[in-house]
């Protein structure tokens, strides 16, 4: 307990975390509704990457060899998934819809089918609208402007189930995680809100956790799958009490399983704590671990601490003050923000591995074509927007401008490395990699993308990749990634950019001016009825500084920009030129200086 006296919880945040359920396969169905029913599998390269709940219940699951998906279930529909498009549209689409609909806007993604909300600002509001002596009969105010816009809800008890499983008595709690309770129980009816307009506006069911943190939100809503979540409950301390829903929930995870804790950390405490290297299940991919070690396990292991966990895990590349940051975690502590889903991406790319080595430069080439297709793509889907002002999409006036350009066009490929003595190669994630500007002609919106990946492949990709690959052949490539990298934001006019556009403000003044600006209809006279009765007519005054009509401006010279046809005069005094809205101040000067 000695070890745990240093470490503070922040438990004043609620994170509601949303898991899609079967994300790929949902994005098939929801596209084709009469796959539901049916088992249905996403197959990339040869394996399966993810199934509904109706092949897995019948025999299939992820990672399965396809040969095998057969033979255990004939009847499954099998459909190729290696074209991420459509998961990425419908990953931005959730995203859009989960993030409107919370007052932060603090929404984070994880992946294609991951999200945390931050909702205390919600939470807390509605925290303070209850009326404690009647709380089976509350309204979840969903808008700060509008109170009628809501639900009604019990917020005396959890919506859903909780970790552990049965809620501990009021008097069994302080105040203080009395108050944290309250709060919990206003977030879990909000998660099921969103759970369920989720679901009805959009068609996808989710997996969801409550908590006050990132890593717990995360761990806990894996407990009741699939279309369900759940809340985990005080007392949240004291940390390291092995009687608090925090270990007791995290005791029996093994190590591998705590976000933050990736696979190389975790091999290296495995392997301090069996003394030797853990087994792993061999096969196409790398399989789990045959031993597990457990959170329990790390935490009771003898002089295990934060300086022992430093000593561990420090070596070449390893961030300082990494011992301390897995013993919190390990314990249920996250600082870590709920940060907002950058608008411009640091960088985009498109790869792909090979079961069957690349080998010949046709090969090459037609991977290098269909990389840089996807990644065209992919730049005009994911740096464009549509203007404001622009028709809809196919209509004459539509059109979509560039969010960013990437400066630089980067090539990593992943060679299959040579046999050792005995005759075996080794596993190896090394990639080569070579760099270069992007050519400006990706950027146009005229040529098609495949056209554009032609010129993209031959002026670009085929010399890159001959710097890296000196070899006319037999290169044994199990890996090629292309992508576009070092962006440079454009000019918009939306809060997170880092400029105006100058040429769309000055383009969009005259809607903003419209009523303030002065234009002559058609055969006016000169009597001032002909004007409008919103718009200000200037009218000749009666000290006589205003001009006649003869000598006003065209309704053109009140534009943003100035006309060809635009009058100037001359002062009769001292000859300067200026436009002739001017001219009648002008002359009052030389006529005080008189």
């Amino acid at each position: 307990m000695h070890k745990t006296k240093s470490l503070q919880r922040d438990d004043s945040r609620i994170i509601i975390h949303f898991d899609y359920d079967c994300f790929y396969a949902s994005v098939v169905e929801n596209e084709n509704p009469a796959l539901k029913s049916v088992p249905l599998a996403i197959q990339q390269k040869q394996i399966v990457v993810t199934c509904n709940y109706e092949a897995r219940r019948r025999g299939l699951r992820k990672l399965q060899l396809i040969t095998d998906a057969k033979r255990v279930c004939p009847e499954a529909v099998i459909v190729l998934g290696e074209d991420l498009t459509r998961f990425r549209d419908a990953s931005k689409e959730l995203y859009n819809f989960l993030q409107q609909r919370i007052w932060s806007g603090r929404a984070e993604r994880l992946g294609f089918d991951e999200v945390w909300l931050d909702c205390t600002d919600m939470v807390d509001y509605n925290l303070d609208l209850l009326n404690h002596n009647d709380l089976s009969h509350s309204f979840f105010c969903l808008s700060k402007d509008d109170p009628t816009i809501g639900f009604e809800y019990n917020a005396s008890d959890v919506f859903g189930p909780t970790y552990p499983p049965n809620m501990l008595k009021p008097v069994q709690l302080t105040e203080e995680e009395n108050r944290l309770e309250q709060r919990l129980i206003v977030g879990s009816h909000l998660a099921r809100c969103l759970r369920h307009e989720l679901e009805s506006q959009k068609g996808y069911t989710s997996t969801v956790g409550i908590a006050t943190n990132k890593l717990l939100s995360k761990l806990v809503g894996n407990v009741n799958k699939p279309k369900n979540q759940t809340t985990i409950i005080p007392p949240y301390e004291p940390v390291g009490d092995t009687r608090t829903s925090i270990n007791g929930f995290l005791d029996h995870h093994d190590i591998g399983k705590i976000p933050g804790v990736g696979f190389k950390i975790s091999q290296k405490i495995r392997a301090h704590v069996l003394g030797r290297q853990a087994e792993f299940s061999d096969g196409l991919v790398y399989g789990g671990t045959k031993e597990s070690v457990t959170v329990l396990d790390v935490r009771s292991h003898p002089a295990m601490g934060p300086e022992l966990l430093e000593e561990i895990l420090s070596g070449p590349g390893a961030p300082k003050g990494i011992g301390g940051k897995v013993w919190e975690l390990i314990h249920g502590i996250d600082d870590g923000e709920v940060g907002r889903t950058k608008r411009i991406p640091s960088q985009i790319s498109q790869e792909d591995s090979y079961m069957k080595y690349l080998r010949t430069f046709e090969q090459v080439r037609e991977q290098l074509h269909l990389l840089g297709e996807r990644l065209i793509r992919r730049m005009q889907m994911d740096l464009m927007e549509e203007d404001e002002e622009a028709g809809d999409m196919g209509e004459p006036g539509h059109q979509r401008h560039w969010l960013a350009h990437p400066r630089t066009l980067r090539l990593s490929t992943r060679p299959r490395p040579a046999p050792g003595p005995d005759g075996v190669r080794a596993r190896t994630f090394h990639r080569i990699s070579r760099s270069a500007p992007m050519p400006n002609f990706v950027f146009s919106l005229t040529e098609a993308p495949s056209v554009l990946a032609e010129r993209l492949v031959d002026d670009a990709l085929v010399p890159m990749f001959r710097a890296l690959h000196h070899e006319k052949a037999g290169w044994n490539l199990s890996l090629v990634n292309v992508a576009a990298t070092n962006m440079a934001e454009t000019a918009a006019d939306s809060k997170e950019s880092k400029g105006r556009d100058i040429g769309k403000m000055f383009r969009r003044q005259d809607e903003v001016l419209k009523d303030f600006k002065v234009t002559d209809e058609p055969g006016a006279t000169d009597s001032p009825q002909r004007y409008s009765p919103d718009i200000l007519a200037v009218q000749p005054h009666q000290d006589g500084l205003a001009d006649t009509d003869d000598n006003l401006m065209t309704a053109a010279g009140w534009d943003s920009d100035a006309s060809e046809t635009e009058v100037l005069e001359h002062c009769d005094v001292c000859q300067s030129a200026m436009p002739s809205f001017a001219m009648p101040a002008h002359r009052r000067y030389h006529e005080l200086n008189d």
